[in-house]
């Protein structure tokens, strides 16, 4: 045990052998938390010799329970009783466990969300709520909000119209889930404390069961999950709990921080221990992420250390829009790769939204690369995505089938499996597409023939459809893709299907509108053309396990917890996106964006980069970003590169100075160019080779023209490879990079 003890650091060696009773332990990033909570597990047995079935350890994920377990075993041997799991997993044992006292039978189902969304719509029906007027995601959204604060449908408040239509259809969820012999996944939480409130006699068995209850991200539990140690813990009090408020960015599902103060409260006796250094990150990075928490109130401050002292400094840098940011992201990759012992896998490229990953995927696409996407699906992929380019496929090919049947009855408009089936035996006895027998009934509507053949009942939403898709072809000659897009949305009811007026909704409708910036780059080219290119992106990013461990990795920053890397480039920095707009007007929702950009500058080991835009192209309109206020709360000192001027504290807009765009420095390329591509990698490595600026024909700041793309200034002119490579910010199109030799590209005379 002892050599185990040894390579611990003070702080760390305290936690672990600190006598039983409640111990809070403050664990910063990268300070070994879980090593920690490993050791305690092992002390307790083989010091103290507590039996291991009296020990229950509490993670947050399957992942960390099977690791956790692992490596106690790694050290002391196969273990028979030992509890390590997840909340939900551990109550899911105690409510099988002890099922007869219950009112569902011992092997209930455990309904998903999708279950839970169609047993919501049920609930609504019973209850006459009409599903126009409130969205049932939303009420499947309040329903869990009070389990998680164990709140019955009998203790909801009714003081608004929306709380009372809550209650009834909560009331009337619930019976339909003890009718179907089912629990949701809240329900597990809720069922076991009230077991426990119910039943003292068992509380009591189970609290002289589990001694000592040991929880990891602590920060991240919710009421239901504290009130549930609470009453395991007992007179016990043996409560070891591991957390940093800091790092706490989950609120939108129920998770409260709150209850790392609770726990001081309610357990004044606890030893606090800070876990306070860093075995990740250089002490530049830390300090950095020090100074943006700080900002924070009600928190336990620490001060981050790390024998890794100093530390290169945080690369900050203002691309002209999202195509050039992501274009920055990958030439720094690159030249990574060339000049140091870096690999491509090394790198994270971490962002606010789902919405984000779009440009990148586009640029790694674009420039014949590889890439990861971690913690969600690939822009393309995504069902908002898919759903609305079936729209757009529909309307540009008549005979695919396989686009129309999946918007058919999306949003719900009546098309159910008779009409359907009706729809396609018309078709198939004329040897018409069923779309244009949708035609026929939008255009004659009961004087088609296929109106009485598919009967009356089935054939109106049918003949509702042909008629709206008969308005979509008619615009599309003189529409632009971006107005037709606008169209379909609005008349099928998409747009208000997606945006329901839940987070997830918000989420899904921000997609929604990446895709039409996407269609208003084409705006001077036609459906076929955009499609095309669509479909070369969505295509080619299946890539083999192998390529995958030689990418770079796109993720979020809610993704991003609990994982390190090498080389991080936090993108999109501009107030509004990171933090996000609506933490505008709530304290509470700001402060939670600042912990997720601490969590972000601490999942770097080596390198930062931050980056924001000088322009955003947004709902089809050109706008000015103000850059991320988190950006002028990191001192100057630990920044380089374009780092954004600042009044009163708070970061100002580039805007301001237009000649900044226009005189900025960009890093070398490896290789650039529309069309061309490089590996990772694959360059043998050297120093850069200089070039004299001086035998250039171009020069920064220059007025050009181009036959194609009109006027413009050029932004940086440098030689690849004995061609010069000029980059210009065109007024119609933005930035492009050209061979002037092959461009035919004129200076513009004063």
């Amino acid at each position: 045990m002892e050599s185990i003890l040894n390579g611990l650091n003070p702080a760390q060696l305290k936690a672990v052998t600190t006598p039983p009773g409640a111990t809070l332990v403050l664990a910063g990033p990268g300070s070994g938390k879980t090593r920690v909570l490993t050791l305690r597990i092992v002390h307790l047995i083989a010091e103290l010799r507590v039996a291991p079935y009296r020990i229950m350890a509490v993670t947050f994920t399957n992942k960390a329970s099977k690791e956790m377990r692992k490596r106690v075993e790694d050290q002391i041997g196969e273990l028979r009783g030992l509890t390590v799991g997840t909340f939900h997993s551990i109550c899911v044992r105690i409510l099988r466990r002890e099922a007869d006292r219950l009112e569902v039978s011992r092997d209930f189902a455990i309904f998903d969300s999708s279950d839970q969304l169609a047993l919501v719509k049920q609930a609504m029906e019973q209850a006459r709520v009409d599903e126009k007027r409130i969205k049932p995601k939303r009420l499947q959204g309040a329903i869990s909000n009070a389990k998680n604060e164990l709140l019955t449908p009998q203790r909801m408040e009714t003081d608004t119209y929306f709380n009372e239509v809550v209650s009834r259809v909560y009331a009337n969820y619930q019976k339909l889930l003890r009718d179907n012999n089912a629990m949701d996944f809240d329900d597990l939480l809720m069922q076991t404390t009230q077991l426990f409130v119910k039943n003292p006699d068992l509380l009591e068995k189970y609290q002289g069961y589990y001694e000592h209850i040991l929880v990891d991200e602590f920060q991240d539990t919710n009421v239901a999950q504290y009130t549930l140690l609470q009453q395991l813990a007992g007179n016990n009090r043996n409560l070891f709990v591991v957390g940093d408020i800091d790092q706490s960015v989950y609120r939108w599902r129920g998770a409260d921080y709150r209850n790392v103060k609770r726990f001081q409260g309610d357990y004044p006796e606890c030893v606090t221990i800070l876990l306070e250094q860093n075995y990740r990150s250089t002490q530049l990075i830390l300090d950095a992420a020090t100074a943006v928490i700080d900002k924070n109130p009600n928190r336990i401050k620490k001060k981050l250390f790390t024998e890794r002292a100093g530390g290169d400094k945080i690369q900050v840098h203002e691309a002209y829009d999202e195509n050039e940011q992501a274009q920055y992201v990958i030439d720094k990759i690159a030249e990574l790769t060339l000049y140091s012992s870096y690999s491509p896998g090394h790198c994270a490229i971490m962002y606010r939204t789902n919405a984000q990953s779009r440009a990148l995927e586009d640029a790694f696409v674009r420039n014949n690369l590889p890439y990861r996407l971690v913690g969600a699906t690939r822009f393309y992929g995504r069902r908002e995505v898919k759903d609305v380019l079936a729209y757009l496929r529909v309307l540009h090919n008549p005979h695919d089938t396989v686009s129309l049947f999946r918007i058919i009855n999306v949003p719900a408009r009546g098309i159910g499996k008779k009409a359907i089936e009706g729809l396609q035996l018309c078709a198939s006895d004329t040897g018409l597409s069923p779309l244009a027998v949708l035609l026929d009934l939008g255009q004659n509507g009961k004087d088609s023939i296929y109106y009485a053949m598919i009967g009356a009942r089935a054939a109106k939403p049918l003949m509702d459809f042909g008629m709206m898709y008969q308005q979509w072809r008619a615009a599309l000659p003189t529409h632009s893709i971006v107005q037709i897009l606008d169209l379909i949305l609005d008349t099928s009811g998409y747009n208000t299907f997606v945006n329901d007026g839940t987070d997830e909704g918000s989420e899904r409708w921000a997609n929604v509108m990446e895709l039409r910036n996407v269609a208003a780059e084409f705006s001077e080219t036609d459906l076929t053309t955009f499609l095309e290119e669509i479909s070369l992106v969505s295509e080619t990013d299946n890539l083999d396990e192998e390529e995958q461990n030689k990418a770079p990795t796109l993720l979020t920053l809610h993704a991003a917890k609990g994982l390190e890397f090498p080389i991080v480039f936090l993108i999109g920095l501009a107030d509004g996106v990171f933090p996000h707009k609506r933490s505008f007007e709530d304290a509470e929702e700001m402060a939670e964006e600042r912990r997720l950009m601490y969590v972000g500058i601490t999942r770097a080991e080596d390198q930062l980069f931050m980056l924001y835009n000088f322009r955003h192209f947004g709902y089809g309109e050109a706008t000015f970003n103000q850059p991320s206020r988190f950006l002028s709360d990191v001192p100057k000192s630990l920044m380089s590169g374009h780092i954004p001027e600042t009044k009163n504290g708070v970061a100002t807009s580039a805007r301001e100075s237009y000649k900044r765009v226009t005189t900025w420095e960009t890093p070398n390329r490896v290789q650039t160019g529309r069309g061309k591509s490089y590996q990772f990698g694959s360059t043998k490595k050297s120093a850069p080779r200089k070039v004299a600026e001086e035998n250039l024909e171009f020069k920064t700041g220059q007025k050009v023209k181009h036959g194609e793309f009109g006027a413009g200034i050029v932004i940086e002119s440098k030689s690849i490879g004995g061609d010069e490579l000029v980059t210009v910010a065109f007024e119609a199109v933005g930035l492009k990079r050209l061979m002037p030799k092959i461009a035919k590209l004129d200076v513009i005379e004063e």
